[in-house]
């Protein structure tokens, strides 16, 4: 059925419909934002749509303000690609993005706008509620904040559905013979539309109608009460279907629904339209009592009178009417929503023989760790389970990268194939789109790309359909400039390969601290679905991605039914050549993958190789012989390596100094492994 994007504090109103729908159960509602407490009452309710600790629930945590737009875009997006490439039959699937007009601010929410326009994706709808207030006060208090979304997204292609004012209107309006009443409507700012819904019809009458004698004559029959009740576009349902049901029949472009909104609406006078709302945690009793008439709901003054601070809740019952119709109309859609399914079979693992080409060394030819990855992955894509599914995502920089061998033969996915002809047309290694292409070239576009991770590295459970994500990026483009679109991708439990290419790990560059890439592995260590490696070797390399494919995509007992980590791998490449070698016969794997592994012993003479890695003996004085001199030890990682050799044979031949050179694939496993071993110390002492 349809995907949907919850963006914020959607949560209680949704947890309250799965209540209605028996999915939640009283006992855990009691629990909101109480989960530890309420671990033994069934476990509480994360305030915000977490699939962590809701997995069998939510999908889409886009709380991150932002977010929520672009990821729809590119989830809407890549719901063509699989239906495109004969992956998956999506053409009943819309993605719903559900949004705040405050949050149009960010500009993740508008910058890619054009990405939904251009590849016509007519699966996309944006709500935005413009209840034209943000957290602290008004969005456009001098201005029109509908009128400017309405301009914006016209000019970015968009189909834009207004729904400004409710039914109740539409006498006036139609008895509006000169246009009064709407110049009033179009001249009044939002700033004075949010004082209005904080007071009364009395006021109103005065301060909005009163501004034009002939508007003012309009509503002379009108009782304050009347003046109220005048509806708001957003909280008209008939109006809000009628929309809704247009933006579905619209064709060949996505639609943005401009909904005009009251924050706190129903709430009361204490609520409605007030800029402290957002702070406002608790309904005095009489405010409850408001709410309860309003809404209709059948609870007692005595129910309420009880305990204020712990209303009841009210189901009619799992057999009333309009449970029943609630019920049946989910299963007519395709099931309840929000709802994360599982239950994929884990992939087929390739031969260990497909990574033999890099495992072999290069010889007298140097070759950089970025190329090492690009020749693992096209032998990966040869292969007949799982070559369909890897999807590789370059941001402008395939060529850099060495991929452009890919542009023939995997093609770069667009809807309308490519209606041009190249200018290298005449090459090999043309630049050649294709309606049924694999890679998603995404221009120079990093957040637009992370969306694309995230959408790809989701599709297990969003489709059931396992995709293999293959993110490539200079590495300064990654934690550093769009961490927080991989926190939401851990967040929503995305699987895949996040590669940053570097050309060089240092912090002290002459480009500025922009450029900066040494601290890219230091980032990765905060993000704790991040499974973070920094090889030096191309046969690490093949082993690091083929623990990955297992890890992820493999597994038959992970917390899920489709087995596996919800985990992603992070590694740095580098655009840097040099001689690769043949992986040793006695080669540590368990080592490499938890992160250190003994490379080169030194063939000197001296101490004894510590186990733990860390040099012994006393420091060596120059001129000592070799007997004599404590054997030190070099942990060196990524594209360091060359100087940590060369380094052993100073150490040999100038010092006298027998020295073993430790490969450290990740700095980052090994925290962890240090962590959970103080951990286990500390509430354990007495094991080992």
């Amino acid at each position: 059925g349809d995907q949907i994007f919850i963006q914020g504090h959607a949560s209680p109103g949704i947890y309250a419909r799965a209540f209605l729908e028996g999915r939640i159960p009283a006992e855990r509602m009691d629990g909101f934002r109480q989960e530890h407490s309420h671990a033994d009452q069934g476990g509480g309710l994360p305030s915000y749509p977490h699939p962590r600790l809701l997995p069998d629930f939510w999908e889409f945590p886009t709380v991150s303000m932002g977010l929520g737009p672009m990821n729809a875009i590119y989830q809407a997006r890549f719901n063509h690609y699989l239906h495109d490439r004969g992956i998956k039959d999506t053409s009943d699937q819309h993605v719903w993005a559900f949004l705040g007009d405050g949050e149009m601010d960010e500009p993740e929410s508008r910058g890619l706008a054009h990405v939904a326009a251009t590849e016509g994706l007519d699966n996309l709808t944006f709500v935005v509620n413009c209840n034209l207030q943000r957290l602290d006060g008004p969005v456009r208090g001098n201005g029109k904040i509908i009128q400017e979304l309405e301009s914006f997204f016209r000019g970015a292609g968009w189909n834009v559905i207004k729904v400004v004012w409710g039914r109740e209107w539409d006498a006036l309006l139609h008895a509006d013979r000169d246009g009064a009443l709407v110049n009033l409507m179009n001249v009044t700012p939002d700033g004075d539309y949010q004082t209005y819904k904080a007071n009364d019809g009395g006021y109103v009458r005065e301060h909005f109608f009163g501004r034009d004698p002939r508007t003012k004559e309009l509503v002379a029959n009108l009782s304050d009460r009347d003046i109220w009740n005048l509806k708001r576009g957003g909280h008209d349902y008939r109006k809000i279907y009628a929309a809704y049901a247009a933006a579905m029949a619209h064709k060949g472009q996505p639609t943005v629904i401009l909904a005009h909104t009251i924050k706190g609406y129903t709430l009361g006078k204490h609520f409605e339209g007030r800029n402290a709302t957002h702070q406002m945690k608790k309904l005095t009793l009489d405010d409850l009592k408001n709410f309860r008439d309003l809404q209709r709901i059948p609870i007692s003054d005595e129910e309420l009178e009880k305990d204020p601070k712990m209303p009841p809740y009210y189901h009619p019952g799992p057999d009333a009417p309009e449970i029943q119709y609630m019920l049946d109309r989910r299963k007519a859609l395709g099931g309840f929503l929000p709802q994360r399914r599982t239950g994929v079979a884990p992939l087929p693992q390739p031969a260990d023989s497909t990574y033999d080409v890099v495992r072999k060394g290069s010889g007298k030819q140097q070759v950089a760790t970025t190329m090492a990855l690009v020749r693992i992955m096209k032998e990966l894509l040869r292969d007949k389970e799982i070559g369909k599914r890897i999807v590789p995502i370059i941001p402008d920089e395939a060529r850099t990268f060495g991929m452009d061998s890919w542009f023939p033969s995997l093609k770069i996915y667009n809807r309308n194939g490519q209606l041009y002809t190249a200018v290298d047309a005449d090459l090999m290694l043309a630049y050649k789109e294709s309606e049924i292409g694999q890679i998603l070239h995404e221009g120079i576009n990093e957040a637009g790309s992370t969306a694309s991770f995230t959408a790809v590295g989701t599709s297990y459970a969003t489709h059931g359909e396992p995709m293999i994500p293959l993110y490539i990026f200079y590495s300064m483009f990654g934690f550093q400039r769009t961490g927080d679109g991989l926190w939401a991708a851990a967040d929503q439990m995305a699987r895949g390969f996040v590669l940053g290419a570097t050309a060089g790990r240092t912090t002290l560059t002459g480009e500025g601290l922009q450029h900066a890439d040494g601290h890219s592995l230091l980032l990765a260590s905060t993000n704790p679905a991040a499974v973070a490696y920094d090889p030096a070797f191309s046969y690490e390399i093949a082993h690091i991605v083929k623990d990955g494919l297992r890890r992820m995509y493999g597994g038959t007992d992970g917390v899920d039914g489709f087995g596996g980590e919800d985990i992603f791998y992070y590694i740095t490449l580098y655009n840097e050549p040099y001689s690769q070698p043949a992986e040793p016969a006695d080669l540590n794997v368990d080592g490499l993958l938890k992160g250190m592994y003994l490379f080169k012993k030194s063939q000197a003479s001296g101490g004894s190789t510590p186990n733990n890695g860390h040099s012994a003996g006393s420091a060596p004085q120059h001129g000592h012989s070799a007997g004599s001199a404590p054997r030190a030890q070099i942990l060196v990682s990524g594209v360091t390596m060359p100087e940590g050799l060369r380094a052993q044979e100073l150490l040999a031949d100038e010092w006298g100094v027998a020295a073993d050179v430790w490969s450290v694939t990740s700095w980052g496993e090994l925290r962890r492994d240090g962590i959970e071993s103080e951990r286990q110390a500390l509430r354990d002492p007495g094991t080992d």
